[in-house]
C-alpha cells in the first residue's frame, strides 16, 4: 500500500501568509504543517510516499524534506501540480506512482490526534473499493457531508448550505487502483475543479465504499481560524506526551 500527501494549491484563504510560501510549509506549533500528514502515514505502516505539490515554492519541499530520513524513510517521491484543479486533479498525477496498488490519500493540511493504522489495516483486508474516515463536527457546511443509513454511506454532499448531518468527510481517503479510471470520467464542477466528492459518490453508487469514524480530534488548517486551532491542539498533544 502506498501513501499520497496532497500539498498543492495556492492557499489564498491564508493570504498574506501564503504570499511567499506554500500553505503546507507554514508552522503548526513546532513543526511545518507538512510533517503531520507524513507522520500519520508512517505511523500507519506506509513507507512509500508521494508528495504532490505546486505553486512557486515547490522546491522548498525538497529542501525541507529531502529523502524523508527524518521520518524513517529511505526515499520520498515528488510530483508537481500546475494551478488549482482540485483534489481529484492532484490525485490524478499519482497514477504513475501507484502501480495498481491500493493507496491512502491525505490532504496536506489535515492534522489528527490519533492513528489511522486500524482503518488502514482494515482496508488492506477489504482489498478493493474505497474507505473514508468521518468525523462529527459543529460546522459541517465547510466540508463534504456524508449521509449514513443502516451503517452505509448513501451519499456525500459538498459544502451544503443546509447539511443533512454533522458527519464531515475528513481529508483521509483510501482507494483501490480503479480510482484513476473514475477521475478520467469527471467533469469540472461549478468551481472549475475535479471534485473528490464526485469520486467518492461514484464508489458509493457502485456499493464499494466503507467508512469508519476517526478517533480523537481532527482539524484542517486552511483558514486562519482552523490554523490557530491546529496550533493549539498540536501544542496540547505534544505537551501531554512530554
Amino acid at each position: 500500500m502506498k501513501g499520497i500527501v496532497l500539498a498543492g494549491g495556492l492557499g489564498t484563504r491564508l493570504l498574506p501568509l501564503t504570499k511567499v510560501t506554500n500553505k503546507h510549509l507554514l508552522p503548526v506549533y513546532n513543526k511545518p504543517m507538512i510533517y503531520y500528514p507524513i507522520e500519520t502515514l508512517v505511523d500507519a505502516g506506509i513507507r512509500e510516499i508521494l508528495i504532490v505539490t505546486g505553486g512557486n515554492s515547490a522546491g522548498d519541499f525538497l529542501r525541507l524534506l529531502g529523502n524523508g530520513k527524518q521520518f524513517g524513510l529511505n526515499h520520498l517521491n515528488y510530483t508537481y501540480q500546475e494551478g488549482e484543479g482540485g483534489i481529484a486533479d492532484a490525485l490524478r498525477l499519482a497514477e504513475f506512482f501507484c502501480e495498481q496498488q491500493p493507496i491512502v490519500v491525505i490532504l496536506g493540511d489535515n492534522i489528527i490526534e490519533g492513528s489511522i493504522r486500524k482503518a488502514v489495516d482494515a482496508f488492506r483486508e477489504q482489498d478493493s473499493g474505497s474507505k473514508i474516515l468521518l468525523k462529527k463536527v459543529d460546522d459541517p457546511e465547510r466540508f463534504g457531508v456524508a449521509e449514513v443509513r443502516d451503517g452505509k454511506i448513501i451519499g456525500i454532499e459538498e459544502k451544503p448550505a443546509k447539511p443533512k448531518t454533522h458527519l464531515a468527510v475528513t481529508g483521509i481517503y483510501m482507494y483501490d487502483s480503479t480510482v484513476f479510471e473514475i477521475i478520467k470520467t469527471l467533469k469540472p464542477s461549478g468551481r472549475g475543479e475535479l471534485e473528490i466528492t464526485d469520486v467518492n459518490n461514484d464508489y458509493i453508487r457502485k456499493g464499494r465504499m466503507t467508512f469508519e469514524m476517526l478517533d480523537g480530534w481532527w482539524t484542517d488548517a486552511g483558514t486562519f481560524e482552523s490554523l490557530y486551532r491546529a496550533n493549539c491542539l498540536a501544542a496540547e498533544k505534544q505537551n501531554r506526551q512530554k
